[in-house]
């Protein structure tokens, strides 16, 4: 199982960017996928899961600005992230909640003037 994460950056307050999260080496449609981010010194932190179109988690942090979707048809994971905050600046990661888990790499997303 690998999971490949894509699309982090630098961008100014305010923008958007969009994090894709592709799996391969299997099917995974039936488990759920989500993102998380980390910060120096600190432990990742739930940004949002997917398990189904009718089941999706936000942290707190980032309710009504990100938003996860998922095409199962290409394993692939999303997530749009509008009206960005320095404070969103971490490395993002994608895991796939099968047991054991997998994580991706990580994508470092920068919100810095």
């Amino acid at each position: 199982v690998q999971l490949q994460a894509s699309g982090g950056g630098l961008v100014q307050p305010g923008g958007s960017l969009r994090l894709s999260c592709s799996a391969s080496g299997g099917d995974f449609s039936s488990y759920a996928m989500g993102w998380y981010r980390a910060t120096p010194g600190k432990q990742r932190a739930l940004v949002a899961v997917f398990a189904s179109a009718e089941d999706i988690v936000y942290g707190d942090s980032v309710q009504g600005r990100f938003t996860v979707s998922r095409d199962n048809a290409n394993n692939t994971l999303y997530l749009r992230m509008n009206s960005l905050k320095p404070e969103d600046t971490a490395v993002y990661y994608c895991r796939l909640f099968t047991t054991p888990a997998y994580w991706g790499q990580g994508t470092q997303v920068t919100v810095s003037s």
